[in-house]
């Protein structure tokens, strides 16, 4: 009975990364594929519609993260699903942009919680943390391919709005779920601050101090370029496969047909079915990654999907249709696979009471570049195209790599540090 809770509270914390990605990317699609149409908005000036709800992804990040570390995990786990499913629901009833734009920061504000929170639970729960951040993983960037997947197939058979309602019930009723298995959980507990003997007994020795501070700064400086890769790529795909993909598009639709003028009425359908498939099959690059961290260590494979990344990003200006799907693959094996290195390594360095704020500061970092890269993807993309973003991410790429060189071999961890001498 023991073992089945503890399935499926893993299994729910999993569902929850899948639901948060996958809120974070409907407008993404549903602004590349019909809004841009219905609404005779161009596609540069609706993304600027998206920059509040990022924004607002990053920076409740630290005080959710608090929140839990002062009250309950489990319990600010409840009001994400409820808070990010009626607030998804209430955008799906936008009548303007600007109203798209509000929706959009609440869903944000709610899609906060879960990074800091949800990762703090799995980290100190379970053992295996490589593996189980890895998976973990997986599932959030499911999140990430299906919101192209989902919400291009509403589109051709329900309209937008029902991609930002229909999840939204699902996350209600998940929470419910999530409040009947984990209620007795969910209590106001305050935690006491260390007295002067305790912080003493805690003190650490200047040279291992120093090499966390080293490693500290190679996470966050990691974070925030990477996150520049990880919003062109998740949430620019859809509109680059919708440019670069229309003759396979209509290769995979008339095949034998001989009507090859015209895209076919389901072409949604279709590109976001690519940009599916091409996140899936990276995410599962995460899993192989997981096993390299608990057996190598972070730097040998933080290395390695720098170099995915230089690569195919290098490579991908000018290619469409099968090579540019084949390219688009690589650079997201790259991209998807670096994603768990770094909460791998605040896993292993944070202690346990301070956890959830440290993921907080983290996604602050990461979610705030998530947003301010908006602009810059908009204004990239009108003036010189996505082959200048490519050759851009590919920069970003070489700065991770130079980076991570001075990573150590062996990273500090929490429960083996040194203290300093009295």
């Amino acid at each position: 009975m023991l073992l089945n809770r503890d399935r499926s509270y893993f299994l729910l914390l999993n569902i929850g990364h899948f639901l948060d990605h996958l809120f974070m990317l409907i407008f993404a699609t549903a602004a590349a594929l019909a809004l841009t149409r219905e609404w005779n908005v161009g596609y540069a000036q609706l993304l600027a519609y998206a920059t509040p709800g990022f924004l607002a992804f990053g920076l409740f990040s630290l005080p959710a993260g608090w929140m839990a570390d002062k009250w309950s995990r489990d319990g600010m786990m409840f009001i994400f699903f409820v808070g990010i499913g009626i607030s998804s629901i209430i955008t799906g009833f936008a009548q303007s942009p600007f109203q798209i734009g509000m929706g959009l920061f609440v869903v944000g504000i709610f899609a906060a919680i879960y990074h800091p929170v949800g990762l703090a639970i799995v980290t100190m729960k379970w053992r295996d943390t490589g593996m189980r951040i890895a998976a973990n993983g997986v599932w959030g960037n499911f999140g990430v391919a299906s919101a192209a997947l989902i919400t291009g197939y509403l589109i051709d058979n329900g309209g937008w709005r029902m991609a930002f309602i229909l999840p939204g019930l699902v996350s209600v009723v998940t929470g419910g779920a999530y409040l009947i298995l984990r209620r007795q959980d969910i209590q106001f507990v305050i935690s006491k601050p260390k007295s002067a003997d305790d912080k003493k007994k805690t003190a650490i020795s200047p040279s291992y101090k120093a090499m966390l501070i080293r490693v500290s700064t190679i996470v966050f400086v990691t974070t925030a370029v990477s996150s520049i890769s990880f919003q062109a790529t998740t949430f620019a795909l859809p509109k680059i496969f919708d440019e670069r993909m229309q003759g396979l598009v209509k290769q995979l639709t008339y095949w034998g047909d001989g009507a090859m003028n015209a895209l076919p009425p389901d072409a949604a359908t279709i590109i976001g079915a690519l940009a599916f498939l091409i996140f899936a099959v990276a995410s599962f690059a995460q899993l192989m990654v997981g096993l390299m961290l608990d057996r190598f260590g972070p730097r040998p494979v933080f290395f390695l999907m720098a170099i995915l990344q230089l690569v195919f990003f290098s490579l991908m200006p000018g290619l469409s249709d099968g090579y540019a799907l084949a390219c688009a693959m690589g650079f997201m094996l790259g991209t998807f696979g670096q994603i768990p290195i770094n909460d791998y390594m605040i896993g292993k360095m944070a202690s346990g009471e301070y956890r959830a704020r440290i993921y907080g500061i983290r996604y602050v970092v990461a979610f705030s570049v998530l947003a301010l890269a908006l602009p810059v993807i908009a204004f990239i993309y009108q003036n010189w195209g996505f082959d200048t973003l490519f050759r851009v991410l590919s920069g970003a790429a070489f700065i991770i790599l130079i980076t991570v060189s001075i990573l150590p071999k062996k990273l500090p961890t929490a429960d083996n540090m040194p203290l300093a001498a009295n």
